[in-house]
């Protein structure tokens, strides 16, 4: 990592410089943040697992018609992935009532909704990742009319892939976080394209049997066995992790 130059370092992944142009090396940490970066901790082997995961459903989603930023996997902590403007805007997408979603409306923890509701927030964690509304997010340029239209046609087709994914091992789909970026693959053509990860880092994941967390609620709320319930997602998924390299 040393010898790359980093661009960018966020809460969970440093993204440095690629081999090539357009391309950016996204390094998984095992730092765990909650609530805004006020709860900061470590979660041993979680990098390593994330990295694993995502790059499980960005090739699933790759395949399907998605397009993505995910190029390949380089190693057990990075990625190659395309350079992207990344949007300043959080795409949440809720399928059963949970979290922030819950406290806000009054609305039990596990209710099912009558629909899948998505909301849009603006990435600023001074402001607390405000939820916006549409015409914000326009009048503010973060997203085009036109992008805004692409952003949710994909956010709903990733929603249908993922839920179908996941019911087939178990788990319940509850929300999850998308970030999307602006893609060049030349002068003159510009595509929107699905970025960052997905994992149980931003996604909730219970057991559907239990109802048991899967995710980092388990950190969040200090339910203990975080890592746990990360490598059984990845079990689930049929994705092998070497203990050890999980503990490096």
């Amino acid at each position: 990592m040393s010898r790359r130059r980093q661009v960018y370092e966020g809460k969970a992944k440093i993204l440095f410089e690629g081999p090539e142009p357009g391309t950016l090396v996204q390094y998984f940490k095992d730092d765990a943040t909650a609530f805004n970066a006020q709860k900061k901790g470590t979660i041993v082997g979680k990098g390593v697992i994330n990295n694993r995961i995502s790059e499980h459903i960005m090739t699933l989603l790759g395949d399907l018609g998605v397009p993505t930023h995910f190029i390949k996997r380089l190693n057990m902590r990075e990625q190659l992935i395309k350079q992207v403007e990344i949007m300043p805007v959080e795409v949440i997408v809720r399928n059963i009532a949970a979290g922030s979603f819950s406290k806000r409306l009054g609305v039990e923890e596990g209710t099912r909704l009558p629909r899948t509701i998505v909301e849009l927030c603006y990435k600023s964690d001074q402001l607390g990742d405000p939820l916006v509304g549409e015409d914000v997010v326009t009048a503010m340029g973060w997203m085009s009319p036109r992008d805004l239209d692409d952003v949710m046609a994909l956010t709903l087709r990733i929603n249908d892939i993922m839920t179908g994914l996941f019911a087939g091992i178990g788990v319940r789909l509850i929300d999850f976080k998308l970030e999307f970026g602006r893609f060049y693959p030349n002068e003159d053509e510009v595509q929107i394209i699905l970025a960052d990860e997905i994992s149980p880092d931003n996604c909730r994941l219970w057991d559907a049997k239990t109802n048991e967390k899967l995710d980092k609620d388990r950190f969040r709320r200090d339910l203990g066995g975080v890592a746990e319930a990360y490598q059984e997602i990845a079990r689930r998924l049929g994705i092998r992790i070497d203990p050890q390299q999980v503990e490096a």
